[in-house]
């Protein structure tokens, strides 16, 4: 694998609502600019998903996981991890909620291997931008009730527009960006 990705941003909202947004793909394809789809599998343990990404029109990159959560940590932060392919890339990650006085340390760690190594070249610096966009978007949409829209004027700078520069890219400290165990049992 090459070099990680870390982004992090602050939430102003509980750890439940900030849970409940990431964890439930009808809301999740919603704000994360990097997928266009999320589908979970029916039951099946630990959690099979399936997702696409529109790149352009008539082009789409469609790939698999599987995902687990754990909710009982006991200074009250909740984790989820996952593994997944695509014919772009192969990869795994983790989300970590950190519960603050005022709101959710909301950060992920991830690094995928590409089937192709120039195109990385592109595609790093292009996901860690999206994923932090992304996650400022989130942020707004559960600070300020304003619901991301999938338009083409969504990418118009604007103020209260997502940023990716709102977002911290480097873990702050050397808990932050180590991986869950949880991510070694899928």
């Amino acid at each position: 694998m090459g070099r990680g990705l870390y982004i992090e941003v602050h939430i102003r909202a509980d750890l439940a609502t900030v849970w409940q947004f990431t964890q439930d793909p009808a809301l999740h394809q919603r704000w994360d600019a990097r997928f266009t789809t999320i589908d979970y599998l029916p039951g099946t343990d630990p959690q099979r998903f399936r997702y696409a990404t529109r790149l352009a029109p008539g082009l789409t990159v469609a790939g698999e996981g599987v995902t687990a959560g754990e909710h009982t940590r006991p200074d009250g932060t909740h984790t989820s991890a996952l593994r997944f392919h695509s014919p772009l890339m192969t990869g795994s990650g983790y989300w970590r909620y950190v519960p603050t006085p005022t709101g959710v340390r909301f950060l992920t760690g991830y690094d995928y291997t590409p089937r192709w190594p120039l195109l990385d070249l592109l595609m790093r610096p292009l996901m860690g931008w999206a994923t932090a966009w992304s996650f400022d978007r989130l942020r707004i949409w559960l600070e300020d009730g304003v619901p991301p829209r999938r338009s083409p004027l969504r990418l118009l700078p604007r103020w209260g527009a997502p940023s990716a520069r709102r977002c911290l890219r480097f873990p702050p400290d050397r808990t932050a960006g180590r991986a869950p165990t949880l991510l070694e049992t899928l």
